[in-house]
């Protein structure tokens, strides 16, 4: 087993430079914290930005930062100044950082951001190569480095690689207005497993995939080329036991060994035992909404005036992007927002609101958390918010009361707080006014359901999650890889193809031969392709059928003058040897002027689809719709279809992007065997993509070579990535010496 290597854009160390030397100080809080188990001992490895610049490291330091931080397990990637405006402020937070949080308005789409952000990505993912082995396990996170994965991928395309997002990922209606969607698209496809925290982020992730990138996905895999791609959630817990025993500790002490902060709360507590405290803890952000917090306060004190010096608001807002013009005036309008309440509702002996901007050491976060009698956090859009989670694992009584916003990730998990809608003024005010008059019982039932919860599913348990999920994820691509029709696979192939006297292949067309076309009559064969089969037809001893779902007047075009054998229309019609079609089944179609008009009502919903009429079936287009709107309309026409037919004469076949009703004694596999009755072949091959080839699979002998294109799952023996793969096989089959 490999070392696991994590990386971030910065590094779970602080440098700091002094007296000439370097030191290194471990991180607290956040990512880690949470990755805390998995980066210990000898067997990990952390590459980041060290949060120095080229131009802050004197020359003479660059041995000693490196010595530094192998101390800790880590591994810097050096930055230029230029490097980190383009690629941190810039590109990761001024264009994803905002439209990925809904802010649109607030995005810029940079070309040259956008390039600093390529060449960073790729920077990491060189340090990455540099340290990586291919049985190591790689685990990328978070926006700043989306190109990643990818870039591993393309050097080391079996290394296992996994990629956590810890913002939100938008609706594809916000997701598409950027202009590099699919570059971001592709390069989180490098990895193996891709987490979000919540069900909602994992949800628009794939649905981008699906109309952006028009990849299959099928409930949370996705399937591209040779690979499956995992999609889960794995909501990010807490170190619960730090938080809870420093609570347990703080409460335990005398009032002496009280910090200043405890001290000056206490004082305020005491002199009216019925105030209350509500607490705000946010980044300075303004996807935190912060400033909608204190107009809502404002709008509650105006309601319940019987409230005025009877409540404190606390907000601590630590500072964020300073240098960012958005963060910049995000503090101007908080500063005059609070100077202005305080200035129309302060007394002599009450200052509603006490603000912070600062950062706060661990202790006074203690303080704040184990005082406040509400904790109050309503982001406007949050990927997670641990915050929430903090604040009921000091709980130690099980009091306190947790408003939170229906638009943090925990919101999904913590259903035990009160939840609101943070846009909405009367609801929250009226929710404020419930959480200062909640029975105690009440508070100690919501809040110990929420403490075995956290307690349970910490952070460490959460990366354990991702680690697990990833481990089986190559495990189990391993164990589908046996089927992939490998050289040594393909060497026996040959081996017996060349040694037999009598060869059948039966080669599917459409997502076989050729590509898919949104118009199905332009996927006219190629000039290789016809020089292919040309080959394969004229071999002495081999017998060569084209099976599909086509209808007979376009193979006939296509084909009939080259004298293949032909069967189409899955199987209704037959031609050998330049012969006109003939049927092979006794098949009718008076039925089709009662199906017709359903599938004309669905063409009317549903753009983009079509129907194709042949001569003894009908089929529904919908390759040009919006995928997920097609999906459901198809699952929509499954049913009625069904429900009309109500009988054995007619079936449903479900093909790739395409529905056909024919009569249910008609499929590929039907016919091939009937033409392996009126031969005796010693080798027998087959090859297709979709369900309807699925027939051919099951009903061929057991020693028939069986190939499926793509990685679905499927009755075929064997499978191959693509059409170019088909092609190189049959090129093997024509080059061979017979």
């Amino acid at each position: 087993m490999g070392k696991t290597i994590i990386i971030s854009n910065r590094l779970p160390v602080q440098l700091q430079i002094s007296n000439g030397g370097i030191t290194a100080i471990p991180s607290v809080g956040g990512l880690a914290t949470g990755m805390k188990s998995v980066h210990s001992g000898g067997d990990s490895l952390w590459i980041g930005w060290s949060g120095l610049t080229n131009e802050e490291i004197p020359e003479e330091l660059e041995d000693e930062i490196d010595d530094a931080l192998s101390k800790h397990g880590s591994s810097k990637v050096s930055l230029t100044e230029e490097e980190v405006e383009g690629f941190y402020f810039g590109f990761s937070n001024r264009t994803i950082w905002p439209l990925f949080h809904y802010f649109l308005e607030y995005s810029e789409f940079e070309l040259d951001s956008w390039n600093t952000y390529k060449t960073v990505n790729k920077k990491f993912a060189d340090a990455i190569l540099e340290k990586a082995d291919e049985d190591d396990t790689i685990w990328v996170h978070d926006y700043q480095l989306m190109l990643v994965p990818q870039m591993i991928r393309e050097k080391r395309p079996n290394i296992a690689i996994g990629f956590f997002l810890h913002i939100p990922f938008p609706s594809y209606e916000i997701f598409r207005t950027l202009p590099w969607r699919k570059e971001v698209l592709e390069g989180l496809l490098g990895s193996d497993l891709i987490g979000f925290h919540i069900y909602d982020y994992e949800r628009h992730f794939l649905s981008s995939v699906r109309r952006l990138l028009g990849l299959e996905v099928s409930f949370n895999d996705i399937y591209k080329g040779n690979r499956i791609i995992k999609v889960d959630s794995f909501p990010m817990g807490i170190d619960y036991k730090k938080f809870s025993e420093a609570a347990k500790k703080h409460g335990e002490r005398s009032p002496e060994q009280h910090s200043e902060l405890q001290q000056r709360l206490n004082k305020h507590k005491t002199s009216d035992p019925d105030a209350k405290f509500l607490l705000s803890i946010d980044r300075l952000d303004y996807s935190k909404g912060i400033a909608k917090r204190l107009y809502a306060f404002e709008y509650f004190l105006n309601k319940y005036p019987q409230y005025k010096e009877k409540v404190r608001l606390i907000i601590l807002a630590v500072p964020s992007r300073s240098n960012v013009p958005q963060y910049q005036l995000l503090k101007r309008e908080i500063d005059e927002l609070v100077g202005r309440i305080n200035g129309e509702f302060s007394t002599v002996s009450w200052t509603p609101i006490w603000y912070f901007y600062r950062s706060m050491p661990f202790e006074n976060l203690i303080d704040l958390y184990t005082s406040s009698d509400i904790a109050w956090l309503t982001p406007l859009r949050d990927g997670m918010n641990l915050v929430a989670k903090e604040y009921i694992a000091t709980r130690t009584d099980k009091t306190g009361v947790l408003i939170l916003s229906e638009m943090a990730g925990s919101a999904n998990e913590m259903n035990e707080a009160l939840l609101i809608n943070p846009n909405n003024f009367e609801q929250i005010a009226d929710t404020i006014y419930e959480a200062i008059n909640m029975p105690k019982e009440e508070q100690q039932h919501r809040n110990e359901q929420l403490q075995q919860r956290l307690r349970r599913y910490n952070v460490e348990k959460w990366a354990q999650s991702f680690m697990n999920s990833l481990l089986a994820q190559k495990e189990r691509d391993a164990a589908h890889v046996s089927k992939k029709l490998t050289d040594h696979h393909l060497q026996i192939i040959m081996d017996a193809y060349g040694n037999a006297k009598k060869r059948v292949l039966f080669l599917d067309y459409d997502g076989t031969l050729t590509g898919f076309h949104n118009d199905p009559q332009k996927a006219s064969p190629d000039d290789e392709l016809y020089q292919l089969l040309d080959a394969i037809h004229q071999q002495e001893g081999t017998d060569m059928f084209l099976i599909s779902g086509r209808d007979k007047d376009t193979f006939a075009k296509w084909f009939l003058s080259k004298k293949y054998n032909m069967i189409v229309e899955h199987g209704v019609w037959i031609s050998k040897d330049g012969e006109d079609f003939k049927l092979l089944e006794n098949v009718k179609n008076d039925w089709m002027e009662n199906i017709r008009p359903v599938l004309e009502s669905f063409v009317d919903r549903t753009p983009g689809s079509f129907i194709e009429e042949k001569n003894y079936s009908l089929a529904w287009h919908y390759r040009k719709t919006d995928p997920d709107f097609g999906n459901l309309r198809a699952s929509e026409l499954t049913t009625v279809l069904t429900s009309l037919i109500g009988t054995d004469d007619l079936s449903v076949l479900n093909g790739n992007k395409v529905m056909e009703v024919k009569s249910s004694n008609v499929n590929k596999g039907r016919a091939s065997v009937r033409m392996l009755g009126e031969n005796e072949y010693d080798f027998v091959f087959a090859i297709g993509d979709d369900w309807t080839d699925e027939f051919m699979f099951q009903e061929l002998p057991d020693s028939a070579i069986t190939v499926k294109v793509g990685r679905q799952k499927t009755q075929a023996a064997y499978f191959v990535e693509n059409t170019l793969k088909v092609r190189e096989l049959l090129k093997s089959f024509m080059n061979i010496a017979l």
